[in-house]
């Protein structure tokens, strides 16, 4: 028998480090070699030396690549896909130790050197000398080493089950990578007869709160839509501040009224969806003069569990309107005060209702005009594009001010579950009482990963009302971004996430547990697709 590569635990460290040293930050150079260098590493599989076919670089955006391998059994239909991604966030935040980020060993060596200068916690993890440290041990290249090692053995072993291996960049940005694999599944399906059965991430696991210790497998992933307000007020002299209003006075009412809004927290199979909070508040202006603010923006990050995009975006306007009432009391109180007329009335105007505005007022063909001038700008993320958009026709309407424009900007991931589906219910099961009979290991089922997953883009179940909303509502759609929902639907097999334990992912001190990875993960991932594999087997 062919001798294994990926296999102990010696080996499969071996591996992590050295796909971590392949830096690969999300949106860098490092990020478009790392498919490359692993595929050249995949061919030296004999498997893949016999079907080069089944080793596969697909195109993404901005000259990146994702990566399918396909272990193929000649009599099985049924498939399991194994889904990661390579990029990682940047490490800037190990400051001196910056170029020992991407070395574990290393790193983690220096931790034990300067150990007194972190926390009592995190002091107790690095003087344990069970934890790996370094930027991609956890998230997640070692979900990325144990699928490489599946397909190996797979391969050597001929299980009888068809084993995809899917690999991606951008998932830590935009998942980019993600959105262009969903076309690659369906061909794939196609191409070679392939019957989905369970797509299975491997995720590391995430905290419910800084003590939470647990192990978790996951039947589901939270989703997430990024909701977005441009704040257009009337431009004065700062010397004669009541002549206007400015932005950052609208926007207040509307970040106080989001910041930790339990409107938007969701309760479903027992678990909570953590609060909205503000990613991002600026000023659109590029410079500063004595001219007073009047255009300003801010993004919210909202959680999903069951709500469609339609839903989330009716709370969003709901809220709003709220903020809006308030600034304008706050706004009609201080003009008084002063015995000065008010400028206006702030109103809340959703994107559709300015687009459609727009259109009237100054033509269809400008309103393009307009979105291709910002599009031209590739230094302009879609976040960027979308406020950017909205700011340029509300130049164009100023009459329309003051106002909050609000609208949806990318990033959108749907929530996704499959907590009751017999099949992952008895994967689930199995995992658990495995854990527990081979090395005493207590592993708890959660129904939502809480750090957001490539597994939003499967198994698709959202209303056709709720995209349609996200759409006319996303300034840049169907140009910068889009996502194919009728592919999605079609991955329809159900979802589950098996990842090794770590803490404090996209945190300088992100570490992996090393037997938990090298050891007791390995061996339950295994036993788990073996033990499918005889079930589908069974009864085929």
């Amino acid at each position: 028998m062919e001798a294994f590569q990926w296999n102990s635990a010696d080996e499969l460290r071996q591996l992590l480090n050295e796909l971590v040293s392949w830096k690969s930050i999300s949106l860098s150079e490092g990020e478009k070699q790392f498919p490359r260098k692993l595929y050249a590493k995949l061919q030296d599989l004999t498997y893949f030396h016999d079907h080069p076919a089944y080793l596969k670089l697909h195109e993404a955006d901005q000259r990146r690549k994702l990566l399918t391998a396909l272990y193929k059994h000649p009599e099985a239909a049924q498939t399991i896909c194994l889904i990661s991604h390579f990029d990682t966030v940047n490490t800037e935040e190990y400051g001196s130790l910056e170029p020992l980020a991407t070395q574990p060993e290393e790193l983690t060596k220096v931790y034990l050197e300067q150990k007194e200068t972190f926390s009592r916690d995190i002091r107790a993890d690095i003087e344990s000398g069970d934890f790996l440290f370094g930027r991609g041990t956890m998230d997640m290249k070692m979900g990325l080493v144990m699928h490489m090692s599946l397909i190996e053995q797979a391969s050597i072993e001929k299980w009888p089950i068809n084993l995809l291996l899917l690999t991606v960049p951008d998932e830590e940005v935009n998942s980019a990578g993600m959105r262009y694999a969903i076309p690659v599944l369906t061909e794939l399906q196609k191409q070679h007869e392939l019957i989905y059965t369970l797509f299975l991430n491997s995720e590391p696991t995430f905290r419910h709160d800084p003590k939470d210790n647990t192990h978790y497998i996951y039947s589901g992933t939270i989703g997430k839509v990024l909701a977005g307000a441009l704040f257009y007020g009337k431009e004065t002299h700062a010397g004669e501040p009541l002549s206007g209003m400015t932005s950052p006075f609208i926007s207040s009412f509307l970040t106080r009224e989001m910041e930790w809004n339990p409107i938007f927290q969701e309760t479903v199979l027992g678990e909570t969806a953590p609060l909205p909070v503000t990613l991002q508040q600026t000023d659109l202006r590029l410079r500063y003069s004595t001219q007073t603010p009047y255009r300003s923006s801010a993004l919210y990050n909202i959680f999903l569990l069951e709500r469609t995009a339609e839903e989330a975006f009716a709370l969003f306007e709901q809220v709003a309107k709220t903020a809006a009432a308030q600034c304008n009391g706050r706004y009609k109180k201080i003009c008084k005060d002063n015995q000065v007329q008010p400028i206006g009335h702030v109103k809340v105007i959703s994107y559709k209702e300015l687009l459609e505005y727009a259109g009237n007022k100054l033509g269809r063909e400008f309103v393009g005009d307009v979105k291709k001038d910002i599009h031209f700008h590739d230094d302009y993320d879609d976040r960027e594009k979308s406020l950017r958009i909205t700011d340029s026709l509300m130049i164009h309407c100023q009459e329309l001010a003051p106002a909050m424009v609000i609208l949806f900007a990318p990033p959108y991931y749907p929530a996704v579950n499959s907590s009751g589906n017999a099949f992952v219910e008895y994967c689930v099961d199995f995992v658990e009482k495995e854990a527990k009979k081979e090395f005493q290991l207590d592993i708890k089922r959660s129904h939502f990963l809480n750090g957001i997953c490539d597994l939003s883009y499967v198994h698709y179940q959202g209303s056709d009302t709720g995209l349609q909303v996200y759409e006319e509502n996303t300034p840049v759609w169907g140009d910068s971004y889009e996502l194919p929902f009728s592919l999605m639907r079609e991955l329809d097999a159900p979802v589950l996430n098996v990842g090794p334990f770590g803490r404090d992912a996209h945190k300088r001190t992100e570490r992996l547990h090393i037997t938990n990875a090298f050891e007791q993960f390995p061996y339950l991932m295994r036993q788990l697709i073996l033990q499918i594999s005889q079930k589908e087997a069974k009864s085929s």
